[in-house]
C-alpha cells in the first residue's frame, strides 16, 4: 500500500479536538445525558405498535408517520459541534445502552406475539411491521450492538452478538471489529463503498463478501484460513455459533406464534441490516486510504444533533474509527473528516431514491478536501 508522508499525516493528527475538562456535578452530568433520550424514540415506538397490535388497516399505516418525522427532523433539526465532557458521570449512558438493548429483544418477542393472531403469513401489518420494528432493530438495535461490540468487556460484546443474532448478522462482530476496523478504506474492506459505486452494487457485493471475511477471519484463528467448512476445527468457529444462534431465535418464534411471525422476523431483519448496509455504503463512500493508520480523514462525519443524540453518537464516526473503543459519549468532532450532506436518517432517502444526486454531493465534498481518488499526487510515496 502506497503511504502519504508523514509529515502530512503528522499534520492531520496534530489538529487535536477540543474536550472540556471541567469537573461536572450530578446535575450537569445528567443535562448532558438528557438529550441522549432521544434514542428511545424508535424502540419505545415499536414497542408501542406491538403492544397495540394487531392494527386495522390505515391504523397500521401511523405508526410509519414518526419515522418519516424523524427524517425531516435529521434533514433541518440542527446541528451540534459540543465537545464531550471528560469527567461526565459514566452510568446513566451505560444504563441507556442496557433499556435499548432490553426494548430491542422484547420488541422481537413481542412481534411475534402479535403477528400470531395475523389473518395471513402476508398482510398489510406484516409490512408495516417489518418498517417499524426493522427500522427500530437497526436504528437501536444494531446502532447499539454496534458500541457494545466495541467495550472491552465480554459481557458487553456477548449483549451485542446477542443484538446482532435478533437480526441475522451475528457475523458483522467478527467482521467489523477484526476486518473492517484493520481494513477500512482499501480494495480490501468489502464495506468500504467505492468511489462511483451505487448503492444496488455495494449492496450485492458487500453482503456475501463480509459474511465470506469474517469465516475466513475465524477460520484463520484456528490455525487455518483455508480450512474446509465440514474441518473440526469450525466446531469453535464464532460465526457458526452466531449462525445456529439466529436460527435457534427464528425457529423458537416460528415454533411460538406461527408462520407468519417468522415470516414477519425474517422481514425486519432483512429491513433493519439493508438499513446498516445503508450506512456502511456512505460512511467510507469513495475514501482510498493511503496511511498505514486509519485517520479521521478516513470517514464520513456528520453534524446533525438529531444523528449524534438518536444514534449514540454514531454521527461522530471519524473519531470512533481512530479511536474505537472510545464510548460513545465521549467522540469528539474531527474538522479534518469529510462531512455528509446530511444527517444519517436523511442520507436514506438520498442513497436509495437519488443515488446520482448523493455520488454528485459526496464526489464535490471529496474534492474540495482533496480526499479519495482527489489527493494531491506529491503526497504519495512508492
Amino acid at each position: 500500500m502506497a503511504l502519504t508522508s508523514a509529515v502530512s499525516a503528522a499534520h492531520v493528527w496534530a489538529e487535536t479536538p477540543e474536550v472540556d475538562t471541567r469537573p461536572l456535578s450530578v446535575t450537569a452530568s445528567l443535562a448532558r445525558f438528557a438529550p441522549h433520550l432521544l434514542a428511545l424514540a424508535f424502540p419505545l415506538s415499536s414497542l408501542t405498535f406491538v403492544l397495540t397490535g394487531p392494527h386495522r388497516g390505515w391504523v397500521a399505516l401511523l405508526f410509519v408517520l414518526p419515522i418519516i418525522t424523524s427524517m425531516l427532523f435529521d434533514a433541518h433539526g440542527g446541528v451540534t459541534t459540543r465537545p464531550p465532557a471528560a469527567q461526565v458521570a459514566k452510568w446513566p449512558f451505560d444504563a441507556l445502552l442496557l433499556a435499548l438493548t432490553l426494548l430491542q429483544l422484547t420488541n422481537v418477542c413481542l412481534l411475534g406475539r402479535m403477528l400470531s393472531h395475523a389473518p395471513s403469513v402476508f398482510s398489510l401489518e406484516t409490512i408495516v411491521a417489518m418498517i417499524v420494528v426493522g427500522s427500530s432493530s437497526a436504528y437501536s438495535g444494531i446502532v447499539v450492538a454496534h458500541e457494545l461490540i466495541h467495550r472491552p468487556g465480554k459481557l458487553w460484546q456477548t449483549a451485542g452478538r446477542l443484538l446482532l443474532a435478533s437480526v441475522l448478522y451475528e457475523h458483522f462482530f467478527t467482521e467489523h471489529v477484526r476486518g473492517h476496523h484493520v481494513r477500512v478504506g482499501t480494495r480490501d474492506d468489502p464495506a468500504t463503498a467505492r468511489f462511483g459505486e451505487s448503492f444496488s452494487r455495494f449492496y450485492l457485493r458487500t453482503v456475501p463478501a463480509q459474511f465470506r471475511s469474517a469465516w475466513r477471519l475465524e477460520s484463520a484463528r484456528l490455525g487455518d484460513a483455508d480450512m474446509a467448512w465440514y474441518d473440526a476445527r469450525q466446531l469453535r468457529n464464532r460465526v457458526l455459533h452466531g449462525v445456529v444462534i439466529e436460527l435457534s431465535i427464528a425457529a423458537a418464534l416460528g415454533l411460538a406464534f406461527g408462520a407468519a411471525a417468522l415470516v414477519a422476523h425474517l422481514l425486519q431483519a432483512w429491513w433493519a441490516t439493508r438499513s446498516l448496509e445503508v450506512v456502511n455504503y456512505f460512511e467510507h463512500w469513495g475514501i482510498e486510504r493511503r496511511h498505514r493508520r486509519v485517520l479521521p480523514a478516513h470517514s464520513w462525519d456528520t453534524h446533525s444533533r438529531f444523528t449524534y443524540f438518536a444514534l449514540t453518537g454514531l454521527s461522530r464516526h471519524a473519531d470512533h474509527h481512530a479511536f474505537a473503543s472510545r464510548p460513545y459519549q465521549q467522540l469528539r468532532v474531527w474538522e479534518d473528516s469529510p462531512k455528509l450532506p446530511t444527517g444519517y436518517l436523511a442520507m436514506f432517502w438520498l442513497v436509495l431514491a437519488r443515488n446520482r444526486r448523493f455520488q454528485k454531493l459526496m464526489t464535490a465534498e471529496l474534492r474540495r478536501r482533496k480526499l479519495g481518488p482527489f489527493a494531491p499526487a506529491d503526497q504519495i510515496e512508492a
